[in-house]
C-alpha cells in the first residue's frame, strides 16, 4: 500500500510524483502547484524574496506534509506526530530541510481574521500535546524579544501563506493555510542569525526583494529575533490589515510538562489515513 501523503511526512521528490501521477488529493495538488510556482517564478521582474526557501525548493531540500483540517483534533494530533518525526530526520535530508505543512482548504472562505485565528488555534494545539518540556533557554512570555514557538525541544520559527493577502504577494496562497516550520538550529548551521554579518546581508537582500516583488515597502512587523522592539509572533502571519490581527500574542504557554499525554510516546501512534 503506497503511504497517503496526508498525514505523514515525504520529501519533494515524493509529493511532485504524486501530484504529477494523480496519487494526491487534488488539493495537495494545488497547494504544490502554486507554493513551487511562488518560489521559483517571479514578480515585477523580481524572484521570491526569501532566496534561501526558493534554493532549498528548486534544489528539492524541504520535507512535506498535509493535514485535512485546521480544526480537527485528530488531524492536529497527526500533524504533532509528523512535526516530531521531522525533527529527528531533517538533519540527516538536508541542511535546508523545512517543513512545509499544506492545510485542506475550509469549505467556506475565512476572513483575515479568521486565518490568524486558525493559525494560533494550531500552535497553542501543538504547545498543549507537546511530549517535551518547553526549551529552557526560551521565554514562555511572547511579549519577550527572545520568545519563539517551540515544539518537540526546538525552537522554530513557522511562517505561513494564506489566501487573505491582496496586496502582500510573498505571503500569498490562493488555496488555504500554508505553514513552513523552520528549525533555529536551520539557520544558525547556515550561519545566518541575526547577530552573524552573513544574517544581516541576507535580510538586506530579502528586504529589497521584498519591495520589489510586493511592490510595497517590507511590512512594519519584520525583524530580528532578540532585538528590543522587535516581536517574533507578529512575524509568523503578518497582518494585511492591521484591524483583522490579533493586539496580543493569543497564545498561552507554561513550562508544566506535559499537559497532555496523546503524544507522549508516538511510536505505536496509527497513521491518519
Amino acid at each position: 500500500m503506497v503511504e497517503p501523503i496526508v498525514g505523514s511526512l515525504h520529501d519533494q521528490e515524493t509529493v511532485a510524483r504524486r501530484v504529477d501521477s494523480g496519487a494526491s488529493p487534488e488539493w495537495v495538488a494545488e497547494h504544490w502547484r502554486t507554493f513551487r510556482d511562488g518560489l521559483l517564478g517571479t514578480r515585477n521582474e523580481t524572484p521570491f524574496p526569501c532566496f534561501f526557501g526558493a534554493e532549498s525548493v528548486r534544489n528539492g531540500d524541504p520535507l512535506y506534509t498535509a493535514v485535512p483540517s485546521m480544526t480537527d483534533a485528530d488531524a492536529l494530533l497527526a500533524l504533532g506526530r509528523t512535526l516530531l518525526e521531522y525533527l529527528e530526520t531533517y538533519r540527516s535530508h538536508s541542511d535546508r530541510a523545512s517543513l512545509v505543512t499544506f492545510f485542506k482548504p475550509p469549505d467556506e472562505p475565512l476572513s483575515e481574521a479568521e486565518y490568524h485565528e486558525s493559525l494560533w488555534h494550531i500552535l497553542q494545539f501543538l504547545h498543549v500535546h507537546d511530549p517535551r518540556p518547553w526549551p529552557e533557554e526560551i521565554p514562555t512570555d511572547p511579549d519577550d524579544p527572545y520568545w519563539e514557538f517551540s515544539f518537540g525541544g526546538e525552537p522554530m520559527f513557522p511562517t505561513c501563506r494564506a489566501p487573505f493577502y491582496d496586496v502582500r504577494r510573498s505571503r500569498y496562497c490562493p488555496i488555504g493555510l500554508e505553514i513552513t516550520f523552520q528549525p533555529r538550529a536551520l539557520f544558525e548551521s547556515l550561519n545566518v542569525t541575526a547577530d552573524t554579518d552573513a544574517g544581516q546581508q541576507a535580510r538586506e537582500l530579502i528586504q529589497d526583494r521584498l519591495e520589489g516583488y510586493d511592490g510595497v515597502c517590507p511590512h512594519v512587523d519584520l525583524g530580528d529575533w532578540g532585538n528590543d522592539g522587535d516581536r517574533e509572533w507578529k512575524q509568523y502571519m503578518l497582518s494585511e490589515e492591521p484591524d483583522q490581527a490579533p493586539e496580543r500574542c493569543p497564545i498561552n504557554v507554561t513550562r508544566e510538562h506535559p499537559k497532555s499525554e496523546r503524544l507522549v510516546d508516538v511510536r505505536d501512534a496509527p497513521r491518519l489515513q
